[in-house]
C-alpha cells in the first residue's frame, strides 16, 4: 500500500546499498515491533521507494501551499475572452507562501485581558518577550500645556549612537509612569581592622579561594602544557586546541574522574582591559584598585560559584571582584542596571533617558536595547557618561561570572606526556573563539573563548621564537565538572555507533574513537559524520583519529565542495541510520548546535525513518522519541558553555552519586 508523506518531509535517496523492498537490514535477525494505533484519514499517494531524488536545494522547514482551482464561470470567460483575441493573459510569475504579519493586538490592555492574569497564562510570551514586561506598554504622551515639545537632546557620542534607541517624542517635560524605585545596594566596602595583614593576590592568575565550583574544592590551576590552533589562516571561526596538565589535580571522594565524552569547567576571567576601562570609567583611584577590603554581603551566593546563601565578610581587593566574580560583558542590562544609572546622572537629557527606559512609556525602547546588538556595563557608561555610580552598587546588580564547559577531545584514561621518568597526565579540549562586532567597530569574543585564544596566542608566539613554552607556566583555572553529561553516560565499548558532530562539535567523538580503539578495530563499527564549512580551512583533527579516517568517516562542507550540511548525510545514509536505530545496541550521537544543526538532524533522521518504516510524520516522531528513551539516540549542545547555577549543581551532584 503507498504511503502518504507528510507536508515537508524529506525522502531519502536511493544508493546502490537501498533494500527498497525490503528496508529493514538483514542484522540484526530480531528486531523488535513497534505497534502504532491505525490512522483512518491517510491517502494513496508515492511510494517512498519511487519518491523523488533529494536534492540541497530543498527547504522541508517551508510549508507547502496546496494549488487552487480556479472557478468554472472565471474559466469559461477567459477562454472565451482568449478565442476572440480580446487579450493576452500574461502568467503570473511564481511567489512563495507568506504568514500574515497581522498582529492580534497591539493594545496591552488588550494582551493582558487574551492572557489574563495567571502565571501559566503569561508563559505564553515567554519566547517572544524580553522578559522585563514589554507587553505592560504605556504611550507617551505630550502635554499640551507645555511650551516645550523639543525632543531631549540625545548624547553625542559613538556608544549612545551605537544603542539605536527610538525616542519618540520624549522631552524632559514628558511625564512618565511605573518607573522603578532604585535598588537597594547588597554590597559594601570596609578598611581592614589592621592595613597591615598580608593579603596574597593572584589575580592575574588565578581566582580568589573563596571562588569554588562545589564546595569545600578549589579550582584547580592546569598548567597548559601545550596549545596550537588547528583551523588554517582565513576560516571564519579560529579553532584552538589545548593540552592541560592534570597530574596532580587533588583526588575527590568516590571514584569520580575524567572520562570520555565528559567536561571540564574553565573559571575564566574578565579581560585586563575591560577591568581597568570599567574603572577608569567609574572614577576608581588606581591606587585603591588593589588595595585589600573587607568586602560585606547582605545574602545570596555571590561572590562564591555554588556556595550558600548568606551574608558574608571577605578580604579581596576589587580588582579580584571585577576580574573573577562579575560578568562584565555577557548579559543584556537590565531595568534595575539602567534605573542606577539614572539617579546618578549629572546630565539633565541622560537622567531622563535612562529613566525613560526605566519606565512604562520606554517598555518599547528597552526590549529593542535588550534583543538587539550585544551591549556591555562599559558601552552603557560610555553612552552617558555623566553618570558614574559607585562600585558596590554596580556590583550588586551584576551577574555572576560563571564557569564556561568545554568537551574533552580525547580519552582521558590514555593521554600522557613523558617528562623525564614521570608521565604526567594530560587532558585535552578543543575551543572555536565566536567573534561579533563590538561598538568600536572592532571584535568582541566571549568571556571563555577570548581567555583561552589569550593564553594559546602566547603558547603559539613563544614556540616560533623558540622558546620553551612551559617555561611561561601559564595556568587556566579549571575543576573537573560534567562527568556525568549524556555523551559520557551512553558511551560504551562496544555495539555501532554513528558519530555526527558540526565544528568543534566533533571534537569529544575523537576520544570516542581512541576509546575504542583499545579494544577492537573501528572499521564497519564506528561511522563519524563531521560538517564543517570549508575542508581547505575548517577541518580540525584531520590525520590525528588514530585511524584511516576515509574508512570511517565523512566529511560533509556546506560552503566548499558539495555545498551540504550533516543532515543530508544522514539522509544519503538512511540504510545505515535504520540499521542503527534498529541494532539493539546501536547509537547515534549528535553534537554540536541545536538551532540548525540538531534540529535538521532530528528532522533528516525522522525522514528516514518515515521512508524507511513506512510511518506517517507522527509515528517516526513518537518512535525517534521512544530511541531516545533508550538511549540509542543521544544529541547534546557544544561547547557546553555556562549553565544555570542549579543545573550545574545538579549535574555535580549526579557526578558524586555512590558507584558512579
Amino acid at each position: 500500500m503507498d504511503h502518504l508523506h507528510p507536508p515537508g518531509h524529506t525522502c531519502c535517496p536511493e544508493t546502490a546499498t537501498s533494500h527498497p523492498h525490503d528496508p529493514i537490514p538483514l542484522e540484526p535477525k530480531e528486531i523488535p515491533q513497534i505497534t502504532f494505533p491505525s490512522v483512518d484519514n491517510r491517502q494513496a499517494s508515492q511510494s517512498s521507494v519511487n519518491s523523488i531524488t533529494y536534492s540541497p536545494s530543498s527547504t522541508p522547514e517551508s510549508p507547502l501551499t496546496p494549488a487552487t482551482e480556479p472557478e468554472p464561470q472565471v474559466d469559461d470567460l477567459l477562454e472565451e475572452l482568449k478565442d476572440e483575441g480580446t487579450f493576452e493573459i500574461t502568467p503570473p510569475p511564481p511567489r512563495g507562501r507568506r504568514s500574515s504579519s497581522k498582529p492580534i493586538t497591539v493594545d496591552p490592555e488588550e494582551v493582558k485581558n487574551l492572557l489574563g492574569e495567571g502565571a501559566s497564562n503569561a508563559s505564553l510570551i515567554d519566547k517572544v518577550c524580553c522578559g522585563e514586561g514589554c507587553c505592560k506598554l504605556q504611550a507617551l504622551e505630550e502635554d499640551p500645556e507645555s511650551s516645550n515639545h523639543l525632543p531631549v537632546l540625545v548624547p553625542d557620542n559613538d556608544a549612545f549612537r551605537s544603542l539605536r534607541l527610538k525616542l519618540g517624542p520624549l522631552s524632559l517635560e514628558s511625564k512618565l509612569t511605573k518607573t522603578l524605585d532604585i535598588s537597594a545596594s547588597v554590597v559594601s566596602f570596609a578598611p581592614l581592622s589592621n592595613p597591615n595583614l598580608p593579603h596574597e593576590s593572584s589575580v592575574y592568575k588565578n581566582p580568589p579561594k573563596f571562588v569554588t565550583p562545589h564546595p569545600p574544592y578549589e579550582v584547580f590551576p592546569a598548567k597548559v602544557h601545550h596549545a596550537r590552533e588547528l583551523t588554517k589562516p582565513g576560516a571564519e571561526k579560529k579553532t584552538y586546541h589545548f593540552d592541560l596538565d592534570i597530574t596532580d589535580y587533588p583526588e575527590e571522594s568516590g571514584t569520580v574522574d575524567f572520562v570520555v565524552g565528559g567536561a571540564i569547567g574553565v573559571c575564566a576571567p574578565n579581560d585586563d582591559k575591560i577591568v581597568d576601562e570599567l574603572f577608569d570609567l567609574l572614577g576608581v583611584l588606581r591606587h585603591l584598585r588593589d588595595k585589600p577590603v573587607i568586602l560585606k554581603t547582605t545574602g545570596g551566593r555571590w561572590p562564591t560559584i555554588w556556595g550558600d546563601e548568606a551574608p558574608r565578610e571577605l578580604t579581596t581587593t576589587r580588582r579580584e571582584l571585577l576580574t573573577w566574580c562579575s560578568d562584565l560583558q555577557s548579559y543584556p542590562p537590565t531595568k534595575p542596571l539602567l534605573r542606577l544609572l539614572a539617579e546618578y546622572a549629572d546630565a539633565p537629557n541622560e537622567k531622563k533617558i535612562l529613566m525613560y527606559l526605566s519606565s512604562a512609556q520606554g517598555q518599547a525602547a528597552f526590549c529593542d536595547l535588550r534583543t538587539g546588538p550585544h551591549l556591555t556595563i562599559t558601552q552603557l557608561l560610555h553612552a552617558f557618561p555623566s553618570s558614574k555610580p559607585p562600585l558596590p552598587h554596580i556590583i550588586s546588580l551584576l551577574s555572576t561570572l560563571m564557569p564556561r564547559f568545554y568537551s574533552l577531545s580525547q580519552d582521558p584514561l590514555i593521554s600522557c606526556r613523558r617528562d623525564g621518568s614521570q608521565c604526567r597526565r594530560i587532558i585535552e579540549m578543543a575551543v572555536t573563539v565566536h567573534e561579533t562586532n563590538n561598538w568600536r567597530g572592532g571584535p568582541r569574543k566571549g568571556v571563555g573563548s577570548g581567555f583561552l585564544e589569550r593564553v594559546a596566542q602566547k603558547i603559539m608566539a613563544a614556540t616560533e621564537q623558540g622558546k620553551d613554552p612551559l617555561a611561561l607556566d601559564l595556568r587556566v583555572p579549571m575543576f573537573r565538572g560534567l562527568m556525568a553529561n549524556p555523551l559520557a553516560r551512553q558511551f560504551c565499548m562496544d555495539g555501532p555507533m554513528m558519530l555526527i558532530g558540526s565544528g568543534v562539535g566533533i571534537a569529544p567523538f575523537r576520544g570516542f574513537v581512541h576509546r575504542r580503539l583499545m579494544s577492537e578495530n573501528v572499521t564497519n563499527k564506528v561511522w563519524v559524520v563531521q560538517g564543517i564549512r570549508d575542508s581547505l580551512l575548517d577541518e580540525i583533527y584531520s590525520g590525528d583519529w588514530g585511524v584511516q579516517e576515509d574508512k570511517i568517516k565523512t566529511i560533509v562542507q556546506s560552503r566548499g565542495g558539495t555545498h551540504q550540511y550533516v543532515q543530508d548525510a544522514v539522509r544519503h545514509q538512511a540504510d545505515l541510520v535504520w540499521f542503527l536505530l534498529n541494532t539493539l545496541d546501536g547509537r547515534i550521537f549528535v553534537c554540536g548546535s541545536q538551532k540548525g544543526m540538531g534540529e535538521g538532524v532530528e528532522q533528516a533522521i525522522i525522514d528516514v525513518v518515515i521512508d524507511k518504516g513506512n510511518l506517517n510524520g507522527e509515528e517516526a516522531a513518537a518512535f525517534l522519541e521512544g530511541k531516545k528513551k533508550e538511549g540509542q539516540y543521544i544529541a547534546v549542545s557544544s561547547p557546553f558553555r555556562f549553565l544555570p547555577p542549579r543545573m550545574n549543581l545538579v549535574v555535580d551532584l549526579m557526578d558524586r552519586r555512590p558507584g558512579k
